[in-house]
């Protein structure tokens, strides 16, 4: 059934689809058949079925079914039923998460990464016995949940024995696409495999109706069999000039109309109700026609190849069968369908719901309240999707104009979090239809800006925010202090000029907040990272970063992390990031996370720390790529840019800065395009190009250039000096360093004051130099071996310069070893490149973990060299346990280890 009208012209596909189960059983891989309604892809996915059972397959499979497409999981529970033993064998939070979202339990919220990461272990420990193929049929109409959790095990199957095989029609979104799928095309039949197919379907057909038909048909196999069967029975000349879909559903309706007025009207159900069960539609059809229904009413249906009978289950051969028989019932007999439904459904409440909403011809403030409940019920599941569609229909069924604002505000609420901004912009849209109260009115302008960091949304930006909030802090404090959140976010992404963050700054503080309040310091730090640097960093130092207590979102130490990066205290940022980090981690909340683990690359990148900068770096941009965090993932890819260029690795560079720059680009995102800019100045400067590596690092000191970031740029002052030095643009950065040296007696920000200290000496006359050398050397420097190891390179170089060579080897010797160490191999070849200009020979560097391993690989040693066990790194970086076991048994061979006490000394060298 379905469109399994035989595999004529599919030979190519079957083959690729061969190829994935027969190959080797260590890769995994995932495939999304596309196509229009008809052409196939049943078919293909029928056959891949039957020889997977045949190469020793285990076999789960799903179908998307457009009445259950807003039940969170519902799909998720037809792969999984096969594997309810097993997934008693989870660990306890998963198990809690999966039994949450399939509602055998009750508890919070259950991140869909977090139910992802369940279920990947749960394929995962099956294909260990056998592999395992999933088939997931007509994508389009997977619940959101369910298409989200295929997607997440789709990109993290790459070692599993698990091969993923979906089927979607053109024109559908479906989060079940991400670039990790291999997209195959079903194109139409060609008129010889059309002709071939005819004469395996229609034998008898005349030459001049053949012709006819292949030309209706247009290449589709579903369309080649039904229009054969009615060929010549309509004798309207409009209905060939009908899209093909249409003229398919005309062809299923025709065979309805043959049909008896209790068949007619069992099917009416059946299309209708949002489960299969035979003993449930045979009840609700009683219930609509008022006669006795029962298998002799549906033979006749399965007679005419409309549906067939699997167990107690009612299937529809085709699903367009379904929306041809939903879309002829007058609205009067649809409704009275949906009433029939609902009367039946006493034991499951929120479906009763759905039908009594769909039955309504008016508002009804019962069912409208009856489906927010709904909706707060599908979204404790996770079922965020569901409860938006809810909401929507419950603002639809509204009696009172407040009620309706009020839900469809909570449901683009709901969207902003799906990441959908074009439902959030059609929901607040309708909400502007009705009158909306000050807090309404001003929620609708705080959600336009949910996206991209609000540099799309917001005409005029943070200053209209903050008015906004100023509005709304007598009122409603709570929603005040968010809007004022993202006016301060804001001042991060782009510039609102002075005035704009004087403004932010006063209406925080103007909030009855606590002194040691996150989101004040946060928003101090954003707004205002110089003038109120010194207070966020003295206020967090106050709060002790330690494990968070159950429940905790971690909301305040990602908060902190962020707020203390701007002000520039990376060693707090650190720890706070990792306290923030945990319950992310637990919760499964990877969006947040990769803010989080951001936080922590870019702090790991200015203090030198290159080994965790790498794996965070690429851990935080695979996570922002992942929720949808568009410029999040180019701020990301710029630093994964800076520590490319870092490491020597030009080429790398150059293309991650330019990915960067595409995207905060056209938005002006000042991070993006600083940290971009940055990393192509570091580029120039490790090949040697000074002149091209001034030009970058001076657009960071512009406030006319939109690479300027307030924050940003303080940690670039080495740089562009270094530079400058070396091009014989010493004068032109003399103003620079002035001003900053003005930013320093405001701000304690530490890298800041320890590059000042060596670009006072680098600037200064011969007769001055030496002892600002020796200040900049003899302050602490602990936390900052990137900057010591600078500065003992300019100290060498400026001593064997001036001939004093025996006692410019020492520091040029100490350089060496402290970037050879750190991993900056071009400034570890310029320091042995001093040192032969000085008369001593150098050894060569020798090649550590992080030349030898992808970034991925290089996080997973480290946290394996922390002592975690294969299913706690699972845990943390959201693979299955077997993957990482996969991972380590490459890695051991890649740095001559054989042992974890081994690789704890390998990894011991790199801090």
């Amino acid at each position: 059934m379905g469109d399994d009208v035989g595999l004529v012209g599919r030979d190519g596909q079957l083959d690729l689809l061969r190829r994935l189960l027969t190959g080797p059983r260590s890769q995994g891989s995932a495939v999304l058949l596309r196509g229009a309604p008809g052409i196939g892809k049943t078919a293909l996915l029928a056959e891949t079925a039957a020889l997977a059972g045949q190469l020793g397959y285990r076999v789960l499979s799903t179908s998307g079914v457009e009445a259950e497409s807003d039940i969170p999981y519902a799909g998720l529970q037809l792969v999984l039923r096969p594997l309810d033993a097993a997934a008693a064998e989870l660990a306890a939070p998963h198990r809690q998460a999966l039994d949450t979202a399939l509602g055998h339990a009750e508890a919070g919220v259950p991140d869909v990464f977090l139910v992802g990461l369940a279920v990947l272990n749960l394929l995962a420990d099956a294909a260990a016995v056998a592999p395992v193929l999933v088939l997931a049929d007509d994508v389009q109409w997977l619940d959101d949940a369910t298409a989200g959790v295929l997607a997440f095990v789709a990109r993290r199957i790459g070692t599993e024995p698990v091969v993923i095989v979906g089927a979607a029609r053109d024109g559908y979104r479906s989060r079940l696409n991400p670039d990790e799928l291999t997209s195959v095309v079903l194109d139409p039949l060609d008129d010889g495999q059309a002709t071939e197919l005819l004469a395996d379907r229609a034998p008898g057909l005349r030459p001049g109706a053949h012709r006819r038909l292949l030309a209706e048909a247009a290449g589709n196999p579903l369309a080649l069999t039904e229009l054969s069967r009615t060929l010549g029975a309509s004798a309207d000349p409009h209905i060939s000039r009908l899209p093909l879909t249409e003229r398919l559903e005309r062809a299923f309706t025709d065979r309805l109309e043959t049909l008896p007025d209790s068949t007619r009207g069992l099917l009416r159900i059946a299309a209708l109700d949002d489960s299969p069960s035979l003993p449930e539609i045979y009840r609700a059809t009683r219930e609509f026609t008022g006669a006795a229904a029962g298998a002799a009413d549906l033979d006749p249906a399965v007679r005419a190849r409309l549906v067939q009978v699997v167990g107690t289950e009612l299937r529809f051969g085709h699903p367009l069968m379904r929306s041809a028989i939903h879309q002829t019932m007058p609205a009067a007999v649809r409704h009275a369908a949906h009433a029939a439904l609902a009367a039946v459904l006493d034991a499951d409440p929120d479906r009763r719901t759905r039908h009594r909403a769909a039955a309504a011809d008016g508002p009804d403030e019962t069912v409208a309240a009856a489906l927010e409940d709904a909706a707060h019920r599908a979204a404790r599941r996770g079922g965020i999707a569901a409860a938006v569609t809810a909401l929507e229909q419950a603002a639809a069924l509204s009696e009172d104009a407040g009620h309706r604002a009020e839900r469809l505000l909570r449901a683009a609420d709901f969207a902003a979090e799906l990441g959908r901004p074009e439902t959030v912009t059609r929901l607040l849209d309708q909400a502007l239809t009705g009158p909306l109260s000050r807090r309404q009115h001003a929620t609708v302008v705080w959600l336009r800006g949910s996206f991209d960091e609000g540099l799309r949304s917001h005409s005029s930006g943070a200053i209209s925010l903050t008015a906004l909030a100023e509005e709304m802090a007598a009122e409603d404090p709570a929603l005040a202090l968010r809007i004022l959140w993202s006016a301060a976010q804001l001042c991060f992404w782009s510039d609102p000029g002075p005035d704009g963050r004087r403004r932010i700054l006063l209406a925080v503080e103007r909030m009855e907040l606590d002194e040691l309040d996150p989101w004040r310091l946060a928003i101090c730090a954003y707004a205002a990272p110089v003038e109120r640097g010194g207070y966020v960093l003295d206020r967090a130092r106050h709060v002790v970063p330690v494990v968070p207590k159950e429940g905790d979102d971690g909301r305040a130490y990602r908060m902190l992390s962020t707020a203390t990066l701007l002000a520039g205290g990376f060693d707090l940022t650190r720890a706070f990031s990792a306290a923030g980090g945990a319950p992310l981690r637990a919760q499964g909340r990877l969006g947040l996370l990769a803010r989080t683990v951001g936080a922590d690359a870019w702090s790991a990148l200015v203090v030198g720390d290159l080994g965790a900068a790498i794996a965070a770096t690429e851990e935080s941009r695979r996570l922002a790529r992942e929720t949808s965090q568009t410029m999040m993932y180019g701020l990301m890819t710029a630093t994964a840019a800076k520590l490319a260029a870092l490491r020597g690795e030009e080429d790398a560079a150059l293309r991650l800065a330019g990915e960067a720059e595409e995207i905060g680009l056209p938005v002006g995102a000042r991070p993006v395009l600083a940290t971009a800019s940055a990393a192509r100045g570091l580029a120039a400067l490790g090949a040697g190009r000074f002149e091209e590596a001034f030009g970058h690092f001076r657009r960071l000191h512009d406030p006319a250039d939109p690479a300027f970031q307030v924050a940003l740029r303080l940690t670039t002052v080495g740089d562009l000096v270094d530079a400058a030095a070396h091009c014989g643009r010493s004068a032109d950065v003399r103003p620079v360093v002035a001003e900053l040296e003005e930013v320093a007696a405001v701000t304690p920000a530490p890298v800041l004051h320890a590059d000042l200290r060596l670009v006072r000496a680098v600037l200064a006359a011969d007769e001055d130099a030496e002892p600002l050398f020796a200040a900049a050397l003899g302050a602490d420097l602990s936390a900052w071996p990137l900057t010591r190891a600078r500065t003992h390179l300019a100290f060498g170089e400026w001593l064997r310069r001036r001939r004093r060579s025996v006692e410019s080897r020492d520091h040029l010797r100490a350089a060496r070893d402290m970037y050879d160490a750190l991993g900056a191999i071009p400034w570890g070849e310029k320091a042995r490149r001093e040192l032969r200009a000085a008369g001593e020979t150098s050894r060569r560097r020798a090649p550590d973990a992080r030349d030898r391993l992808t970034a991925h690989e290089l996080q997973i040693v480290q946290l394996a060299a922390e002592g975690l066990t294969n299913r706690e790194i699972g845990q943390r970086l959201y693979l299955s346990h077997r993957t990482v076991s996969s991972h380590l048994h490459r890695i051991f061979p890649k740095l001559g280890v054989v042992s974890r006490a081994e690789l704890r000394t390998v990894v011991s060298t790199l801090r």
